[in-house]
């Protein structure tokens, strides 16, 4: 898949991914998760460079929520400069179980009780990031737009997302791109909110 997304008169491509392009996605998947929830999952026995890797590793992967086959990226100049992944809400568990195999494997953790955080009947989109050099420039809203193309085109009834309630800027960068408020939920210990954009 390939868009040039003129509508956004951005000198970029977004593309779907590729197994090379795993460790540039992961670090940018980490930057969405933030350093503490990534310190969190390594444990106190390991380093922010271990979670790294393993993330890495869940790119690379075919069977993983965090997989290049999910993820569409923006490139300009031959460098990943942002990221989107998202992926059928009703797989989730089957998705996360890589996942719980590789931190179980690599970082001696079990997160096998891990909350649910999407649902059946929508693309869910899992992880959303720019490059910090190239944020503000729309980059965002055109990984948004054409993950919601996915979801259309894959005939999904709607794309779902969950954004953080001290985050209002995000959710203000949803809902002007058509996303709805669906409901109140928890992730991780934070307060969430269940934002959709239907078809």
């Amino acid at each position: 898949m390939t868009s040039h997304l003129t509508r956004y008169s951005i000198p970029m491509d977004i593309v779907t991914a590729l197994p090379t392009q795993a460790r540039a996605i992961a670090r940018l998947i980490m930057t969405a998760m933030t350093t503490d929830c990534c310190l969190y999952y390594a444990g106190p026995a390991h380093t922010i460079a271990d979670f790294e890797e393993l993330m890495t590793a869940l790119v690379v992967r075919t069977d993983s929520q965090y997989s290049y086959c999910n993820t569409l990226v923006a490139m300009e100049h031959g460098d990943v400069i942002g990221v989107c992944t998202s992926y059928d809400g009703g797989q989730l568990h089957a998705l996360r179980q890589a996942f719980i195999d590789e931190t179980r494997q690599r970082l001696g953790r079990d997160f096998s009780d891990m909350e649910d955080e999407t649902q059946a009947g929508e693309l869910y989109i899992d992880s959303l990031c720019v490059a910090e050099a190239f944020r503000g420039r729309g980059i965002a809203s055109a990984l948004l737009g054409a993950t919601i193309d996915r979801a259309r085109r894959g005939g999904f009834p709607a794309a779902g997302l969950l954004v953080d309630t001290a985050n209002p800027r995000a959710e203000q960068l949803y809902t002007r791109l058509g996303f709805v408020y669906q409901n109140d939920a928890t992730w991780g210990g934070h307060a969430m909110r269940h934002l959709q954009y239907q078809f």
